[in-house]
């Protein structure tokens, strides 16, 4: 039988309770709802933008939409590069499901090793990791098929290039993010990136979109890039550029194709090359747009300027006599010197030979401000107007450091650096007006005005020598081509190494035009250390300018000029250096 308890007669119950105890729970509880009742008035009605911020940043996000990035066309426009779609492929790691089977054969349908997944997956961010960018479409969808859960996608484009190695320093190339990186993809960035658009999006926690907010922001596409490069004169140039680099055991070499007329470039080519969308275990050698980028010492291929600029001063005219001696000349203890003891010269037959005392010795009669000047009006010791990266300046010094002997040999092109585009550039001083014009990567169907440097008396008069160093007699007999007149002067430079010239390095050049009467296009060339015998101008350098001229000119319908074949010395007089 329970035992009976007598509540009433507990001490602790029977005891008297205070007044003010009671009355203090009862305040403190009206104080909780009061407290309760004002926050809540807070969030809801003073805070209330702040609380709503902070929902909004845990669960509304603001997707962007991606733009087509624009296309980059020849000026025939065929498509130098372009975008396609290539969704990337990202995950949730703490939502994947580890079906062993199913990761096993999405490691094989990226091309990744499994346990390169499996690390990805184990990152420290549980909530996102991308696990592999840009996949080709039919391998995005076959990834989706697998519906393994937690894998997502995200539409982004990548980069194509049709034309390969042959114009990857020209186009370029885009990182992962759609960035311009290099060539034209780099200098026209931002217009062909467009502007993407937005979109407002509900996400729940496993980041799935459950609603949209707001108005959504299409993307605005980039525009396309039309340039003045033609992709088979392009193409065509690069292919004899490796040829005659591959032929001469040379380390590398550049080719630019110049429209006298529009100051269009046509071809811009350099070897070795690389393929833009491939570029797995890139060196710079193969990065390196050697014709913007390379500054060499240009050898006998500034003896036109160091002539035209006497010429259009009234020292000399084309039938001046120069005495070269017996080949050797001393200047303040320096000794000048020419392959063959040429004697008494012409100024024509200067330019033909090659020589160097002719030369110096015209130089001479000019001041070391009128070479200066001249050589600035042609661009010399300037950074190219040119809407492309990494064009560099070159060397020419104040003139008024000059010593006597250092006006003496940049007379001939020592003492003095340039880039094979500068080069080509300056030649198209002696075209018809005998004006410097601006060059342009863009296609320009108008004929450019430039700034007038040399009359067009002295132009015609340089580029009749610049016919005769091109045919038999001259220095480079081998850049003739059949059905057209060209002219053009090579150089051979001793290869500057430390403080001093290697004895048996060097660089070939040939900057010449075609056709001579009214020059078309202007072509430069140049082979980088040949070592497979020959390494003068006339002879490696040459031969690749006859076959790019010929078929340029073919392909822009440029009517022949000469109605039989020019006759081709197989062995081209030694040029001095």
């Amino acid at each position: 039988m329970s035992r009976s308890v007598l509540y009433t007669s507990s001490p602790l119950l029977a005891s008297k309770t205070p007044v003010w105890r009671s009355k203090f729970i009862v305040a403190v509880v009206a104080l909780a709802f009061i407290g309760l009742a004002a926050r809540a008035a807070y969030i809801q009605v003073v805070g209330n933008a702040f609380f709503q911020r902070q929902g909004e940043v845990r669960f509304a996000r603001t997707l962007e939409l991606p733009a087509n990035r624009g296309r980059i066309l020849d000026r025939n426009g065929l498509i130098l590069a372009s975008s396609v779609p290539a969704p990337s492929l990202w995950a949730i790691p703490e939502d994947v499901d580890r079906d062993p089977v199913k990761l096993r054969q999405l490691a094989k349908l990226i091309d990744m090793p499994l346990a390169e997944l499996n690390k990805k997956l184990e990152d420290e961010d549980k909530t996102f990791v991308w696990i592999k960018r840009q996949l080709d479409e039919p391998i995005a969808r076959q990834v989706a098929a697998l519906g393994i859960k937690g894998f997502y996608q995200r539409k982004e484009y990548k980069r194509q290039y049709p034309e390969g190695e042959s114009a990857a320093h020209v186009v370029g190339f885009t990182n992962v993010e759609d960035q311009g990186q290099e060539g034209i993809e780099l200098a026209f960035n931002k217009d062909l990136g467009g502007k993407p658009g937005s979109r407002r999006v509900i996400k729940d926690r496993l980041g799935r979109v459950v609603e949209d907010v707001g108005e959504q922001v299409p993307p605005v596409d980039g525009r396309d890039i039309r340039l003045s490069i033609d992709s088979k004169v392009q193409f065509f140039a690069y292919q004899k550029l490796r040829d005659a680099v591959t032929a001469n055991k040379a380390k590398a070499g550049s080719v630019v194709v110049l429209d006298s007329v529009t100051g269009e470039i046509l071809a811009l080519a350099n070897y070795p090359s690389y393929v833009p969308d491939k570029r797995q275990n890139l060196t710079g050698e193969q990065l390196r747009n050697r014709a913007l980028t390379d500054t060499f010492e240009p050898g006998s291929t500034m003896k036109p300027i160091t002539v035209a600029m006497a010429m259009e001063a009234g020292r000399i005219t084309p039938m001046s006599m120069i005495d070269t001696g017996p080949g050797r000349y001393t200047i303040t203890g320096a000794t000048i010197t020419d392959t063959h003891a040429n004697g008494m010269l012409t100024v024509e037959q200067v330019i033909q030979k090659s020589s160097n005392i002719g030369a110096a010795k015209i130089a001479q009669r000019m001041s070391p401000h009128e070479m200066w000047d001249t050589f600035t009006a042609l661009g010399f010791g300037q950074k190219p107007h040119i809407a492309f990266p990494g064009a560099v300046t070159g060397r020419l010094r104040p003139y008024k450091t000059w010593r006597p002997i250092e006006q003496a040999t940049m007379s001939y092109g020592y003492g003095l650096s340039a880039s094979l585009f500068q080069m080509v550039h300056s030649y198209t001083a002696f075209t018809d007006d005998g004006e410097i014009i601006p060059a342009t990567m863009l296609k320009s169907d108008a004929r450019a005005t430039g700034v007038k440097v040399f009359s067009p008396q002295t132009a015609a008069a340089v580029r009749k020598m610049l016919q005769m160093a091109a045919g038999p007699g001259g220095t480079a007999p081998k850049a003739q081509t059949v059905g057209y007149s060209v002219g053009g002067k090579s150089g051979t430079a001793h290869k500057q190494v430390g403080k001093g010239y290697a004895s048996n390095k060097y660089r070939s050049w040939f900057t010449g035009m075609a056709p001579i009467d009214k020059p078309r296009i202007i072509v430069g060339v140049m082979v980088d250390e040949p070592s497979a015998g020959q390494y003068y101008g006339g002879l490696v350098a040459a031969p690749v300018f006859s076959e790019v001229v010929q078929q340029t000119l073919r392909m822009m319908g440029v009517q022949p000029d000469l109605s039989v074949k020019p006759l081709v010395v197989a062995q081209a007089v030694e040029e001095s250096f």
